[in-house]
């Protein structure tokens, strides 16, 4: 099941097809979280996550993905609107849009990681962690330098 939305002259789909992969690799590879992720990645990510692409007509200007369970657990990821169109509400639009598809509905927990969007995700309801020294994790931030 695909979805889209329309407002003004952007759209935003979740129809892996009409991704451009070379759009959002183009971004990520350069972006603080994922600097140097390899095309290959990013081609595997998009298959296994519900993605979100913003498009003015053919040309893609944002993408999302959420990896989930679709039941208990979702963690949003890879979140951008490219320079060149920021300004214009469309973050906002994207997380109504996600935080609406019918495949996350009734979740008990989201999770993200963000550095500087902060005040974005604290109008959808997110907060710091309750408890921080519950959470583990396993990072390796050099993993696309190793390949």
């Amino acid at each position: 099941m695909h979805l889209a939305w329309a407002d003004r002259e952007f759209e935003i789909s979740t129809d892996p097809e009409r991704i451009d992969v070379s759009v959002v690799h183009g971004f990520l590879s350069k972006s603080y979280w994922a600097k140097g992720i390899p095309l290959e990645t990013v081609q595997r990510s998009i298959q296994h996550s519900i993605c979100f692409g913003i498009y003015r007509g053919q040309q893609q200007i944002g993408f999302a993905r959420v990896i989930s369970d679709r039941s208990t657990f979702a963690y949003l990821a890879d979140v951008f609107v490219l320079e060149s169109h920021r300004g214009n509400g469309l973050s906002k639009w994207l997380m109504q849009c996600i935080m609406a598809h019918p495949e996350l509905q009734g979740l008990r927990r989201w999770v993200l990681v963000t550095r500087d969007a902060h005040g974005l995700y604290r109008q959808f309801e997110f907060q710091a962690l309750n408890r921080p020294e519950g959470w583990m994790e396993l990072h390796t931030p050099d993993v696309y330098g190793k390949r």
